[in-house]
């Protein structure tokens, strides 16, 4: 599905032209939309896998471009710790429990992270020693528009897509009621279909892969 052919179904089943449904306002549905739909999908289009090293007694590393949602971090790689072995998932907290946890920036072996602003995240304790992090997370493409007429979005989850903007859109009209549930219905369902089909592409990979499958002999 393309830009034009999404903007053209919006108002076709809102019934809304657009001197009501401007290109501003569709684009700005489209946009929630997208972002609803990446933090709600497992895409392995979107993710991305990116380590950086966290330095004695500086609790900040820097935030990847374009990144959307962290799915997990952990730590691979340790040097001059105690725990040289180390290779833990830390745990997301939001910033007022990482103020609160480490108010004198203790040191030792991080627990915990969260997304301190838009350039930054944050870890606690404060690191003791030299730390490789990896980061899991989602990462945001540029979005379908009247100049990138395209997206992974738009070609493998159009219908979910639709019916994002369609909510998106109704909750902008306030109503009616009815419609708006009906698209929130079929968006979750859209997506219950599309992360089944995902489980079974990855499935199928891992076997043609030779990668060894639990309960198989």
């Amino acid at each position: 599905m393309t830009y034009t052919e999404l903007v053209d179904k919006i108002r076709n089943y809102t019934e809304v032209d657009a001197n009501v449904f401007t290109s501003t306002i569709v684009n700005g549905f489209i946009e929630d939309a997208e972002f609803r739909i990446l933090r709600d999908i497992d895409s392995d289009n979107n993710r991305r896998y990116d380590t950086a090293n966290l330095i004695v007694n500086d609790r900040f590393i820097g935030r990847p471009a374009g990144l959307l949602v962290v799915r997990s971090a952990q730590i691979v790689d340790s040097q001059g710790s105690s725990q040289p072995n180390n290779r833990e998932f830390l745990q997301y907290r939001d910033t007022s429990f990482m103020s609160e946890f480490n108010p004198t920036e203790d040191t030792g072996v991080p627990k915990y992270y969260s997304l301190w602003d838009e350039n930054t995240i944050v870890v606690a304790p404060t690191p003791d020693a030299t730390y490789t992090i990896q980061l899991n997370y989602i990462l945001k493409d540029p979005g379908l528009s009247s100049t990138n007429t395209q997206t992974y979005i738009s070609q493998n989850f159009p219908n979910g897509l639709l019916y994002a903007c369609l909510v998106e859109a109704y909750g902008f009209l306030k109503g009616p009621q009815d419609q708006l549930t009906l698209y929130e219905n079929r968006y979750k369902q859209a997506v219950e279909a599309f992360s089944i089909e995902a489980m079974g592409r990855r499935r199928r990979d891992e076997y043609q892969a030779g990668v060894p499958r639990i309960g198989k002999q």
